[in-house]
């Protein structure tokens, strides 16, 4: 059987995945990692949940990239991604609520911008988190030609900023804890004991400091899998995540 999905243009440089229809449908604004908005993964993403019911928006925020390079993640402004978030909350195709949801660097920027808007009680702040592979603390800049030149991969550069918000990087420099215990919303954490680009610790760490706040995330550990899905375990990963928003946004 055929299964419909619709492609749109979303606010911000972006793209929606729908069901057929005009909805509504609970939203859910995706973040890709290092590997860049046109690399593919965050559409793909997207479009498996709009395959569960969701309208999901592909969000490509890194700096200067193309269908050929992947963009950077300096200097990346943070008030851009809540822009998107008051956006989608506007338009009539999304509700009754909407999610956030990111890997990796996408999972850093997700749980960091989230602990902003509550620290601002914003009223873009999502209705619920899902973040795979993050770090705990705020990481520094990424630049893509560090694997264009064949040159070892590292994870963040002294030397440059990831994030800003209001125009400054002032609290959110690099090594700072995330304070992701700020927001009282459902959150869910996931990510594979074999990580060898950011260790299983982060999240373990984020899971002790949110439960001493009182907080009670979903939490899944993958005990054969590494920074990314190998195998069957992505369908799974997938189907957990969905059940999440599902239950946090529409209710079911």
């Amino acid at each position: 059987m055929a299964l419909r999905l619709q492609q749109r243009r979303g606010p911000g440089d972006s793209t929606l995945y729908t069901p057929a229809g005009d909805g509504p449908f609970p939203g859910i604004l995706l973040l890709h990692g290092s590997e860049g908005g046109w690399a593919g993964w965050v559409d793909c993403a997207a479009a498996l949940f709009a395959a569960e019911g969701f309208t999901a928006c592909a969000f490509r925020y890194s700096r200067a990239g193309n269908f050929w390079n992947a963009g950077d993640i300096v200097d990346v402004d943070l008030d851009a991604t809540e822009a998107v978030l008051s956006a989608l909350r506007e338009l009539e195709m999304i509700g009754p609520g909407l999610g956030l949801y990111g890997v990796s660097r996408g999972g850093e920027h997700a749980l960091l911008l989230t602990s902003l808007l509550a620290g601002e009680n914003s009223a873009a702040l999502p209705d619920a988190v899902a973040v795979h592979t993050p770090a705990d603390v705020v990481v520094s800049a990424f630049r893509a030609a560090w694997r264009r030149q064949g040159e070892a991969f590292e994870p963040w550069d002294p030397g440059a900023l990831a994030w800003r918000w209001r125009g400054s990087s002032e609290g959110i420099l690099p090594g700072s804890k995330i304070p992701i215990e700020d927001y009282e919303g459902p959150l869910y954490l996931s990510h594979g004991e074999q990580d060898k680009t950011w260790s299983v610790e982060m999240t373990r760490r984020l899971e002790a400091r949110l439960k001493k706040a009182g907080r009670t995330p979903e939490v899944h550990y993958y005990s054969d899998q590494g920074h990314w899905f190998a195998g069957d375990a992505i369908n799974l990963h997938f189907e957990r995540v969905a059940d999440f928003f599902r239950r946090h946004l529409a209710g079911g």
